[in-house]
């Protein structure tokens, strides 16, 4: 009777290792990578594979160090693809298994990002100053709460536990229009793309006084074109309350400017420099572009302009 011994060389050291795991038909499939070099494949950074796999073998499960049969893999990727191929798949397309505390670390990391843009973008309205980030931390983590409570409420609803969700008047059995909610970070997603939902919600929910900081802007024109008329959108029917639109080129670009520091005439140009909310800043370049031909341009001066202690 004869019993297998493990030699070294097919024991598998598992030392700072990363899985990358990719499910086909119905079973999963596993390479043993180096930690951080997965992510610099994937960006392009690293381009020598060999810097990334610790094995070149595909394995059922890497920590038992069970490798992929042949067939499983035959019917999973197909009869002729070879293992190179195999793998490169399974390293472009597969999850990324981290440890818990790896976990953490990262959306920590990310989290911490997100706080930081947001607070430099946004302002308290009435004073124009900064929040700091534990401020903006308190008031994304009552949205989180709020955002769970409500999805709570909402299931207990689909179970028949709840009352009817209503609409913002009231009316039972319509849903509410969306809305901009905020759930916290993930580790899937950018920072900035997550910072951007964060302000979304912050504006729409106002937890705390918040609004985007605004734009300091030079905009200079050509005297000859503004008091040139500028035809207004058409306004649907029942709109006839509707503002009027303004009348000329300066009007137009005065309505853009939320609070005019400057303005003046230097020869043939006319100069304006003042605050604009971001939103407002690409039509007012598309106005420009269009209603000037040339004879208008905006400059950005600040890109978020804040007051701090």
């Amino acid at each position: 009777m004869s019993s297998r011994i493990n030699q070294p060389s097919n024991q598998i050291k598992l030392t700072n290792v990363s899985l990358v795991r990719l499910k086909k038909g119905k079973k999963r499939f596993e390479i043993a990578c180096y930690k951080n070099k997965i992510l610099e494949w994937r960006q392009g950074i690293e381009t020598d594979i060999d810097e990334v796999l610790q094995i070149p073998n595909v394995f059922l499960n890497v920590s038992k160090g069970q490798t992929a049969p042949k067939e499983d893999l035959a019917k999973a990727f197909g009869k002729d693809k070879p293992t190179n191929d195999i793998i490169l798949e399974i390293l472009n397309k597969g999850e990324i298994q981290v440890g818990e505390k790896e976990r953490a670390a990262q959306l920590d990391r990310v989290h911490n990002e997100v706080i930081s843009i947001v607070a430099s973008k946004l302002v308290d309205p009435r004073t124009k100053r900064v929040y700091t980030t534990g401020m903006i931390e308190k008031a994304l983590d009552m949205l989180s709460s709020a955002a769970h409570q409500q999805q709570g409420d909402k299931s207990a609803t689909a179970s028949g536990t709840g009352t009817p969700a209503t609409t913002e008047d009231g009316e039972a059995g319509k849903p509410r229009a969306k809305e901009h909610t905020w759930t916290g970070v993930v580790t899937t997603k950018s920072a900035k793309s997550q910072a951007l939902e964060a302000m979304k919600a912050l504006i729409a929910h106002q937890p705390i006084p918040v609004s985007r900081a605004r734009m300091r802007l030079r905009v200079t024109c050509s005297t000859n074109v503004l008091k040139q008329s500028v035809k207004a959108p058409k306004s649907a029917e029942g709109d006839g309350d509707q503002k009027a639109a303004p009348g000329t080129v300066k009007d137009k670009i005065l309505s853009y400017i939320e609070q005019v520091e400057a303005q003046d005439v230097l020869g043939s140009e006319w100069e304006v420099v003042g605050f604009v909310e971001p939103g407002a800043f690409k039509a007012l370049s598309d106005f420009l572009g269009n209603e000037t031909r040339g004879q208008g341009r905006v400059e950005v001066l600040d890109m978020a302009v804040t007051h701090e202690d």
